[in-house]
């Protein structure tokens, strides 16, 4: 791959998670870590990006998880996104109680849900937008501070609320998974509430495009043992999907 192809390829994938590693772009790249690490250093010197020890951020700290409007994000990759909803909604059924993590697949999955006789419990305004109107479905909002590129309610109050919440399922989003089956993500403040859901429902899902086989993230959100189930596209990274089957997880390919 050329030089300036290769560069392009980086910042697409770095806007896209926030953080990544060399080793991970590396292996998605296909060329050694030492080229990686020449790459970031050329990007990190031109301002393009933020050069840490072992990867990359998206510009500094302070902006890396606001890199790409919700809108923009919701874009990439849809046709992927919408074929893992629509196979997460035929394992909801009527009487349920779901949570919604949030982000752009469980907006999608939340769409498919209209009309349908369950109870969902999300921090996601983007959910909201798509149910508020709908009188089949009973909607439970939790409250906090608003993070407005996100589309999502955090913070103490948020996971106050989820402490009272007992669900059937929570459909959980993330940042990506590693190639050990790790799941990962980029925002801080979303990690103590992705593991607040997993701690409140009877069934862990996991809502991830092949896109995020094998995907970056800077913080550990669990351990591929505490996912019960994963849907997502074929041609997801096989030996990723190998090693959370390994862990006991089940995995839906669409």
């Amino acid at each position: 791959m050329l030089q300036r192809l290769r560069h392009a390829e980086i910042m697409r994938r770095v806007r896209a998670s926030g953080a990544t590693s060399v080793q991970d772009l590396a292996s998605q790249l296909g060329v050694s870590p030492s080229t990686i690490r020449r790459d970031l250093e050329v990007l990190d010197r031109d301002g393009t990006l933020r050069r840490v020890r072992g990867g990359a951020l998206a510009g500094t700290l302070a902006d890396a998880d606001a890199v790409r409007p919700f809108a923009e994000v919701a874009a990439t990759d849809g046709h992927d996104k919408e074929a893992v909803a629509a196979r997460a909604a035929l394992l909801v059924a009527d009487g349920d109680v779901i949570l919604l993590d949030i982000g752009t697949t469980t907006m999608c999955l939340a769409r498919r849900l209209r009309g349908r006789r369950v109870t969902v419990v999300t921090s996601s305004l983007a959910v909201l937008d798509v149910l508020r109107s709908d009188p089949e479905v009973e909607l439970l909002l939790l409250g906090g501070m608003v993070r407005r590129p996100y589309h999502s309610l955090v913070g103490m109050l948020t996971e106050a609320a989820l402490s009272q919440v007992v669900a059937d399922r929570v459909f959980l989003g993330a940042s990506g998974v590693r190639p050990d089956g790790q799941l990962v993500d980029t925002t801080l403040a979303e990690v103590p509430l992705k593991r607040a859901m997993i701690a409140a429902a009877g069934q862990v899902v996991l809502l991830v495009d092949r896109h995020k086989f094998p995907g970056t993230g800077a913080l550990r959100v669990c351990g591929p043992e505490d996912i019960d189930m994963i849907v997502t596209n074929d041609g997801a990274d096989a030996a990723t999907l190998r090693a959370c089957a390994a862990a006991g997880a089940e995995v839906l390919l669409t």
